[in-house]
């Protein structure tokens, strides 16, 4: 048998009943005749398809059944006030955040995040680690509150504020200090490839302003490994197995910079970097200020 919906104001009713243990008392509470609240218990039993109340002896009683719907009708009264106070108060410093970078941006903001954290011990602040297009559906769908992204194409539905760029570091082996850097040298060394490898790479051909690396593709390099574990990609660099382009922090956070170069290019290559979140969607006030504390962070980057 197919039941019918719980109407909230017949809940609302048979909570008053149950609670007044009076169809009369109750009817006074919530303005409304006695024949009126007979007929919304009468409906909510028709829509349970059980009885909820005994009537025996001018005494009302509940049922098994009914006792069940009343733990259900408390269960709704108490959501709704919780959402109704979670309206009123839009905290700063209270509530879930979550928001996303990349790997290297973690190195910067996390340890930020957790100060944070402990001198607001009731927000609760989600970093998720994800590439760029992940963060950007993120936001659209608003699973993700804000995120760092380093490229994205402008795009109508997105906030985005520019932040402070990052340098990137075209990383060798320490022991190739002396050779001179260019297709065959690169081609011999070959690629240490993560997520954002060929990104980067075309981001410092590109800008380093040596004729010798600006007119190398990315793809006519051959590859000597992959790994997306940001903290591991410079270990095979470090051992000498190959190359790769990095963040400056990313270089900075590993351990065994001493066996590494960094190669020095005509001109500094940047990565822009942009915190964006959803356009017209209403962030929770703890989310705004969040994001004012990461620009404020990145500016000093």
């Amino acid at each position: 048998m197919q039941h019918s919906s719980l109407n909230p104001l017949w809940l609302s009713t048979f909570r008053s009943v149950v609670e007044t243990r009076n169809f009369t008392e109750t009817a006074k509470q919530l303005f409304m005749t006695q024949p009126g609240v007979s007929q919304h218990i009468r409906k909510l039993e028709q829509a349970c398809d059980c009885q909820l109340l005994d009537r025996r002896d001018r005494s009302l009683e509940l049922t098994h059944q009914g006792e069940a719907v009343y733990r259900y009708a408390l269960q709704l009264q108490q959501q709704e006030q919780q959402l109704l106070s979670s309206l009123q108060a839009d905290d700063p410093y209270r509530g879930d955040i979550v928001c996303a970078c990349s790997g290297s941006q973690a190195l910067t903001l996390y340890p930020q995040l957790l100060t944070i954290q402990q001198q607001h011990p009731q927000l609760n602040i989600h970093l998720e680690v994800a590439p760029n297009h992940s963060i950007l559906n993120g936001i659209l769908d608003a699973s993700i509150d804000f995120g760092i992204v380093t490229h994205f194409n402008s795009d109508h539905r997105y906030q985005a504020d520019a932040l402070a760029a990052e340098e990137l570091c075209l990383l060798l082996p320490a022991n190739n200090e002396k050779q001179p850097l260019n297709l065959t040298t690169l081609q011999q060394l070959g690629l240490i490839d993560h997520p954002d490898a060929y990104h980067y790479l075309s981001l410092y051909f590109s800008g380093c302003g040596e004729a010798d690396l600006q007119s190398i593709s990315p793809d006519s390099l051959p590859k000597r490994g992959y790994i997306n574990q940001l903290s591991q990609i410079l270990l095979p660099v470090s051992q000498m197995m190959g190359f790769t382009v990095l963040p400056r922090s990313a270089v900075d956070a590993f351990p065994e910079k001493n066996k590494l170069q960094i190669y020095q290019a005509k001109r500094t290559v940047n990565q822009p970097r942009h915190i964006i979140s959803k356009k017209q969607r209403q962030l929770p006030a703890r989310s705004v200020h969040l994001m004012q504390q990461v620009k404020d962070w990145f500016s000093d980057c």
